[in-house]
C-alpha cells in the first residue's frame, strides 16, 4: 500500500500530477480542493462557509481541512493506497497527517511564483459541465465556448490578481515551513513542474522508483 502527498503552490500543477499517478498505480486521488468546490457548486454549507474565504483571497482554516480530509480518509476506500493534494498546507495539519499515517514520500512541484500566476490567471470552467480550461495549455476549439458542452466558460471568482497573490503570501508563510518537519523524515522528493505535464510525471516517477 502507497501513501502519498502532492505538494506546491496553487497553480503548480498537483490535480493533474497526482491524477495521473494514482490511475497508474491504482489509487484513491484525494484532492481537498475538489470536495470544497463540490461543496460550493451545490450549496451546501460547507460551500457557503467555502466560497467567503476563497473569495477573500484566504486559505480555508486548519480545523476545517483537518475535519474534511478526516473524514475522507475514513471512508476507507483507498485498497492500495492514496495520493492526496491540497493537504497540509499548516503546521498542526501536517503533524495531525504524520501522527495518523504511514507516508510514503511528499512530492514537492517546484514553480516560480510568476509562472504560478500566469497559469492560475489563464484558468477558465465550464459553467455548465465544469470541465476545467487553461488558455496557456488547454484552449477551447472557439473561444469562451466549451468543446464538450458548449456552455460559456468563465473565470473562477478567487482567480484574480489579487486573491492569487494573497494565496501566495500566505503559500510562502504559512505552508513551505512544514516541508522541515518532512524533509527530517526523508519523505520529500522535489520535481521541476515548469515542463510539460508528462515530463513531471515521468520524473515523479523515477524518483519513486515506480517505473
Amino acid at each position: 500500500m502507497r501513501k502519498y502527498i502532492v505538494m506546491g503552490v496553487q497553480g503548480s500543477g498537483k490535480g493533474t500530477q497526482a491524477k495521473l499517478l494514482a490511475d497508474a498505480l491504482d489509487l484513491e486521488h484525494i484532492s481537498v480542493g475538489d470536495i470544497f468546490r463540490w461543496n460550493v457548486e451545490h450549496h451546501t454549507k460547507l460551500g457557503a462557509q467555502v466560497r467567503r474565504i476563497v473569495t477573500a483571497g484566504e486559505l480555508v482554516p486548519d480545523d476545517l481541512v483537518e475535519t474534511v480530509v478526516r473524514r475522507r480518509l475514513h471512508e476507507h476506500d483507498w485498497n492500495f493506497g492514496f495520493i492526496i493534494d491540497g493537504f497540509p498546507r499548516s503546521q498542526p495539519q501536517a503533524r495531525f497527517f504524520l501522527e495518523s499515517y504511514d507516508i510514503d514520500a511528499v512530492i514537492l512541484l517546484a514553480v516560480p511564483d510568476s509562472v504560478v500566476e500566469e497559469r492560475i490567471l489563464s484558468r477558465r470552467l465550464c459553467s455548465r459541465c465544469g470541465l476545467d480550461y487553461n488558455l496557456i495549455s488547454h484552449r477551447p476549439a472557439v473561444a469562451d465556448v466549451c468543446d464538450v458542452c458548449g456552455g460559456s466558460l468563465v473565470t473562477r471568482a478567487d482567480d484574480t490578481p489579487e486573491s492569487v497573490r494573497a494565496r501566495l503570501r500566505d503559500y510562502h508563510a504559512k505552508t513551505e515551513p512544514i516541508l522541515d518537519l518532512f524533509r527530517a523524515k526523508e519523505f520529500v522528493v522535489e520535481v521541476d513542474a515548469t515542463r510539460p505535464a508528462a515530463e513531471v510525471q515521468a520524473a515523479i516517477r523515477a524518483h519513486l522508483g515506480v517505473g
